[in-house]
This record gives C-alpha cells, sequence and structure tokens, in this order.
C-alpha cells in the first residue's frame, strides 16, 4: 500500500491551483493561477478582467463632467484623487485659474481619502495574516472620515465631489471642527496600530524579507505609490510635480531601500502621519472666496492632447485625454497604479511559500476595479 502512495506522489511534479476569483486574499475578483511544487510558488499568472465595465471606451461617448463619476468606480477607495485628476487634465486644457480655497478643500480632502484607504489596508492585511481585531479597528476609525465625507459630499466613498471648476458645493458648517476632532483622536489612536500589529513578532516573521522588489525593478516595472518607494522609489508626485495645494505644504515622502512586504506596510503606516500634518497645515487656512469658477454648460476642450498625473493612495494615476474639439473627448487613456503594480507579483513570489503569496498580494494594496476599468 506504502508504496502503491509513493509512485502516486512525484516530488518533482508542478502543480496548477486556482487562487481566486473569488477568493478572500485577492482583495477582489481577481484569479491567480498559481503552479506549486510541493507548497512553494514557481510561477504566478494573474487573470484579469471579471468586472471589466469598458471604462474607457465610455469616456468617448459621454461628456467630461460625467468621465468623473465614471473615475469613481476604478480605484473606489481613492475616488476622490481620482475624481481630481480629471478635473486637473479639464482644467490644464482650458487655462481655468482655480481659487485658492478650491485648491485647498481638495487637498484637504484626497488626505483624508488616503488616510481611510490606509486605514482599510491595516485592517484587512492584518486580517489576511490572522489578526482579525485589525479589522474592526481599522473600520472603527475610518467611519469617522466617512462621515465627515458623507455631511460634505453627500456619499460617503464614491463621493463623486470634485467638477471641472472646483467642487460639487461648499464644505459643511461642521467640515473644520470635525476635521479637527478627528485628527486629535487619530493621533491617539493610530499608535495602537503599532502596537497591535506593526511590533507583533508574528507578524514581523511573516513580512520581512518577504517578497523583496529592488529598486531597479521598482522602475522598470513602473511600480510607484508606497510599494514603489518601500524599494527607495522616489516617486511621490506630490513632491515632484505639486498639483493644488500641495506646492504650499512641509510633509516628507515616506521611502526605504529594504523592498520587502514589511516595509511596503510600514510606508502607509508612517504616511497617515504625514496626511494628518498636511492636513493640520491647511484646515485653518481655508481663505474666502467661490467654491467653483463658472463653466460652460457644455464644455469642449480645444484640439490637442493633454495628461495630468497624481498621487493616489496605491500610487501615480495618469489621465490621458485626446480631443478634437466635440464636447466629447475623442480618447481617454488611464494609466492606472494598480494594473502596474500586480505586473510584479510573479516576479517577487517565485520561490516562497504559497502562504507568503496571500502576504505578498495583500503587501501591493490592489484594488481589482483600477486594474480591470
Amino acid at each position: 500500500m506504502e508504496e502503491a502512495v509513493k509512485e502516486l506522489i512525484d516530488e518533482n511534479q508542478e502543480y496548477v491551483i486556482n487562487m481566486g476569483p473569488q477568493h478572500p486574499s485577492t482583495h477582489g475578483v481577481l484569479r491567480l493561477v498559481v503552479s506549486l511544487k510541493g507548497e512553494i510558488v514557481k510561477n504566478v499568472e494573474p487573470h484579469i478582467g471579471y468586472i471589466h465595465r469598458g471604462i474607457e471606451k465610455m469616456c468617448e461617448s459621454i461628456t467630461y463632467p460625467q468621465i468623473i463619476h465614471l473615475t469613481d468606480r476604478m480605484d473606489y477607495l481613492s475616488a476622490h484623487i481620482n475624481n481630481e485628476a480629471v478635473c486637473l487634465a479639464v482644467e490644464k486644457a482650458l487655462e481655468t485659474d482655480i481659487p485658492d480655497r478650491i485648491k485647498i478643500i481638495r487637498t484637504i480632502m484626497s488626505e483624508l481619502t488616503r488616510i481611510q484607504s490606509h486605514q482599510l489596508f491595516w485592517a484587512t492585511y492584518g486580517m489576511d495574516l490572522g489578526g482579525l481585531t485589525c479589522f474592526f479597528y481599522g473600520l472603527r476609525d475610518r467611519e469617522k472620515i466617512l462621515d465627515i465625507f458623507e455631511e460634505t459630499c453627500g456619499s460617503r466613498m464614491i463621493v463623486s465631489y470634485n467638477c471641472p471648476g472646483g467642487l460639487m458645493y461648499d464644505i459643511h458648517p461642521n467640515f473644520q471642527n470635525r476635521v479637527k476632532e478627528f485628527i486629535k483622536y487619530f493621533r491617539r489612536t493610530l499608535p495602537e496600530y503599532d502596537q497591535l500589529l506593526t511590533g507583533n513578532v508574528i507578524f514581523r516573521e511573516r513580512t520581512m524579507n518577504v517578497g523583496r522588489l529592488s529598486l531597479e525593478d521598482a522602475i522598470s516595472y513602473g511600480v510607484t505609490g508606497p510599494s514603489g518607494r518601500a524599494s527607495g522609489f522616489s516617486c511621490d508626485v506630490r513632491k515632484h510635480e505639486p498639483y493644488s495645494a500641495y506646492d504650499r505644504v512641509k510633509f516628507n515622502e515616506i521611502t526605504f531601500n529594504d523592498g520587502d512586504s514589511y516595509h511596503r506596510y510600514l510606508v502607509r503606516m508612517k504616511e497617515m502621519w504625514e496626511s494628518m500634518d498636511i492636513i493640520e497645515q491647511l484646515i485653518d487656512n481655508i481663505p474666502e472666496g467661490p467654491y467653483a469658477v463658472k463653466m460652460k454648460p457644455v464644455i469642449k476642450l480645444p484640439e490637442g492632447e493633454y495628461y495630468q498625473r497624481v498621487e493616489t493612495a496605491r500610487g501615480e494615476l495618469g489621465v490621458y485625454i485626446i480631443s478634437d474639439g466635440n464636447k466629447n473627448p475623442y480618447r481617454v487613456k488611464f494609466r492606472s497604479p494598480n494594473f502596474v503594480n500586480l505586473s510584479v507579483l510573479n516576479l517577487i513570489s517565485k520561490d516562497f511559500k504559497i502562504a507568503d503569496l496571500v502576504t505578498i498580494g495583500g503587501s501591493l494594496d490592489l484594488v481589482i476595479p483600477d486594474i480591470d476599468r
């Protein structure tokens, strides 16, 4: 009997399994075809497109203000920043002068968006690696930001607050007080995240030196955001090509040279502190003025090509517009950070165990609708 079993087991044979498309650690509808030799990962082939909606093609048949609402549905955790990218591209094309009040409010909202995205990353990453308590702590604190969004924007996640020329409506009278209350609260609370997870021995063992991405590979593949900066790639658009009010605030670009799963996690943890610093520099300095510049009822961009990039919670989002002078763009292309960041998964997962694949995939903080578009 034992000899018959040994004949069935070939230690040198590679087995192919599916992780997903419905799987907790894929953080969305993503299918990974994984080749295994025992527990060791030999190849990871991502299969995408399960929630492809043809957003770029749809943009060709709708107006510029309508395009903004589609960008919510890409990286929905960076919805406000995605909206702003399209607005900035349109405003650049029209050479529209945007008042300081709008720039500062947009920047505050963007940094609140970044914090709530990193909160959810921390909550789900801890849960992926067995720390279920993280999920409850992270969502508890994220609710406070979503409540602020709801009061001012009328929506909690898919905010659609930006529009060409400014904002849909002015901030709520409670906005400044509630933001300052949140910052005060979160400065006390964020150290709990480190006590619970960052310094945890098991967590550190499972993430340190796991899935290392070198600086050369990060640049070669175009990996941006926290995933790129963890490898020493200085790529923060807010620093290198400031937009909105980022040229009037002081903050640090968080980078490390280790490039492993632990440091991809650590960049996001430290970025939450920087986001709070940015907000505190602006929240009491919102000038008076209009919340929107009057625009024509039908927006037509001059014939030509326009590009705008912004720093979302996951990296550089680029908006490329080709206009033929009509109310609809001739072509729109989004350079989404999640699509690029996914491309290194196979590279950094090889020769690690399948349990490490969960660690590595989670450390990239992928939002799948941004990949599929």
